[in-house]
Parts: C-alpha cells; structure tokens; sequence
C-alpha cells in the first residue's frame, strides 16, 4: 500500500463551504459508502444508518429547515423547539478548546470579511449549514436509540471513512452538527422511525474552488502538545 496516498487523502480532507452543482454518480456513492463500512465498531454492531437526499428530496428539505431558521431570527422564543437530542458541545466551555472555537469562528469570518457586529452576514453564513453549502448531495445519519455511547464512537470512525474516501474519489464533504437541532424536520422527512436518533449531517460533492470560503483552512497542534511519551 502506499501511505502517501493515503496520508494525502486524509491531509488533504477540509470542511468545504461551497460545492459546485455538479452531480456525484451514484455508483460511485454507494462504493464510498460501502467501503467506508469496513470501519471498526463494537462486536461489529455496525451502528449507522444512513439517508441520502439529492434533487427534490434534498430542495424540499432545505427550503423546511431555512424556514424555520428564519422564524428562531423572528421570534428566538421559537428556538426552545428546536432542542438537539444530545449534547455535542460542552456546557461550559473551558481553555483550550474555547481559545480554539474562537480562532477557528473569527479565523473563518475574518476571511470572508464578516466583523463582529455584522449580525445579518453572520447569519446567513451559518444558514448556508441548511442549504449544504450548495453541494448536491445530503446526507443524515441516524443512530438506534438502544445503542450506548461507545457506539458514537464508532461512528466517528465510519463517517472518517467517508470523507476520506470522498478524497480519493475527488470529492470533498463538510461534517454538520448544525442540523442536529432540527431534527424534528428531518427525522420525519427521511422517514427515519421514532427508535432513531439524528447523529449529524454533511454535504457532499465537488469543491468549489474558485470560492474564498475554501481557503479557509484550520491548524491543528502539533504532536507534542496532545501526546505524551512513556518508556
């Protein structure tokens, strides 16, 4: 095997913001998908489901989930009905990781010319999230309510697979925890039944890559900082 190619799949995997209209061949989605399969859970138990939304599924959806974003904008009492069903953020968050939210947040809007109190460029960057940043293909993925928490787990290491797959293919992805809080849009939707529960999003397709939005990159900490070394 050669390990630059992999290593350069998985270096060059970003969360992209603008996706060209081009189309994904089916075949070639379902391969990654089916590849991406092989990812390690527990005893197997192969925890994800998955839906995938493209033309007027997807429009349908989009044109819901904007909507109701924009009555919470209208009316932020709305909000408390749009609750996620799992705590992906900390309540309280703490350094580094708010030091880092902050660099990656302003890093991002610093690029695309959004300052601190332009509210209304704020927002519609963030309801970009429900129009999957304009790629052609959504994805939800679902978890059995049964399950434990270790099976979040593994699915973290199903949808790496994934985008990493989508890099070998040309394609590129944007994991969305955005989503999660309308749930109560999607789950009926997809038809995803009342046993299940909304992981996360992500949009899938072709980088734009004329748009500036995609030059964003974020660092990471170097080795050192995260792993310690005992003889």
């Amino acid at each position: 095997m050669n390990s630059s190619v992999v290593d350069s799949a998985i270096a060059s995997r970003m969360s992209v913001r603008a996706f060209t209209n081009q189309a994904v061949p089916k075949e070639m989605l379902e391969h990654i998908l089916s590849v991406s399969s092989r990812a390690p859970s527990g005893t197997n138990c192969q925890p994800w489901k998955v839906y995938v939304l493209q033309g007027p599924s997807r429009n349908a959806l989009v044109e819901q989930v904007c909507a109701a974003h924009d009555a919470i904008r209208a009316d932020p009492a709305l909000a408390a009905q749009y609750a996620e069903e799992y705590d992906y953020y900390p309540t309280k968050w703490v350094s580094p990781y708010i030091d880092r939210r902050r660099e990656n947040g302003w890093g991002l809007y610093g690029l695309l010319g959004i300052g601190k109190g332009d509210k209304d460029k704020m927002y519609a960057q963030h309801q970009a999230n429900f129009r999957f940043f304009d790629a052609p293909i959504g994805l939800f993925f679902t978890i059995d309510r049964v399950m434990g928490r270790g099976s979040l787990l593994d699915y973290g290491t199903f949808l790496q697979n994934i985008m990493v797959s989508a890099r070998g293919h040309g394609l590129h992805t944007c994991p969305q925890a955005a989503w999660n809080g309308f749930s109560k849009i999607i789950m009926p939707h997809i038809g995803a039944g009342p046993d299940e529960m909304l992981v996360c999003g992500m949009a899938l397709g072709y980088a734009d890559t004329s748009a500036i939005v995609n030059t964003f990159h974020t660092p990471r900490v170097p080795v050192h900082e995260f792993t310690r070394w005992l003889d």
